[in-house]
């Protein structure tokens, strides 16, 4: 019925069914039709039809003038939604994990800033899924598959984690030689991590470790803080430990295991439409991703490994 107001109002402003017709881009019998429809609906008569004369009826004079400016003030409305839907100006508000956005993605949303300087990114990084509907995100990137059915997920990339220690730890030579033999050892576990799966790079093999924590936290940042002061040894992902094991700080070990790929996704809400500028973060990101091998996967080089 609105979309019918609306094109009365068009009818009013045009005179004329025909011009009406052709401002909306529409079949004149269709404007003929619809208008036809809204006066049975209220029953009036809104438009005196004649071949020779145009004009209101009364009833068509006091609707015109009630709807005439909500009517455009809408279109105006949509016209500028429309627009800035597809230009790259403007907010765009994201969610993602804060340890990785400040860690190893801090790079990512420097560059599309920079490239991007039209773009006002509003970044609400947590370690916690935020709602995604009722924050009014815009895009977010998240680790593992969600099972909302109220999202749309794209897979980004994959990130490997991997047993690791600090040399301080190793130095009494106590090398673990397969996942068993991490039972032995001091083991710095995630809160939310119940069972440590570890694959074999050759035959594809699994073992399951449920080791008990000498430390238990439930941030990633600090495992990878006690990892390298030595308090034991954690699965940790590749990212997270990128500067560390450059540097030495960190060591791999069991270099023919790792554990579980951690995959990345850009989600965004179902019902909502994305902006350009929202697509254009998406396509930054799945392009930054696919050129460095750490988010496809990749493990270090041999040179951190023990």
């Amino acid at each position: 019925m609105l979309d019918d107001i609306a094109l009365f109002v068009h009818v009013a402003q045009a005179r004329s069914l025909t011009g009406a017709g052709a401002a909306l881009s529409l079949p004149a019998a269709t404007v003929t039709r619809r208008l036809q429809r809204l006066e049975d609906k209220l029953g009036h008569q809104l438009v005196h039809r004649s071949a020779r004369k145009f004009g209101l009826t009364s009833e068509g004079e006091a609707y015109f003038q009630a709807f005439a400016g909500i009517v455009e003030q809408a279109e105006v409305t949509a016209r500028n939604l429309s627009a800035e839907m597809h230009e790259l100006s403007g907010p765009l508000v994201v969610a993602a994990p804060t340890n990785i956005s400040v860690g190893a993605l801090q790079p990512m949303w420097t560059a599309f800033m920079r490239r991007h300087p039209g773009i006002r990114l509003d970044l609400r990084l947590s370690n916690f899924n935020i709602d995604l509907l009722e924050d009014r995100i815009d895009l977010a990137l998240r680790i593992g598959p969600q099972q909302d059915q109220r999202l749309y997920q794209k897979k980004m990339g994959s990130i490997s984690t991997a047993v690791m220690a600090a040399p301080s730890y190793l130095e009494g030579g106590n090398m673990p030689e397969g996942p068993n033999d991490l039972e032995r050892h001091a083991i710095i576990a995630v809160r939310t991590i119940p069972a440590w799966r570890l694959s074999h790079k050759l035959t594809g093999s699994t073992c399951v470790l449920h080791l008990k924590g000498d430390v238990i936290v439930d941030d990633i940042a600090l495992v990878r803080q006690f990892a390298e002061d030595g308090f034991g040894v954690c699965l940790l992902s590749v990212t997270e430990a990128a500067e560390p094991l450059e540097q030495g700080r960190l060591k791999l070990l069991l270099p023919d295991w790792q554990g579980q790929q951690r995959d990345i996704y850009a989600v965004w809400p179902t019902g909502r439409l994305l902006s350009a500028r929202a697509k254009c973060l998406r396509e930054f990101m799945r392009i930054y991703l696919a050129e460095r091998p750490v988010f496809q996967g990749q493990l270090p080089t041999v040179s951190t490994l023990i």
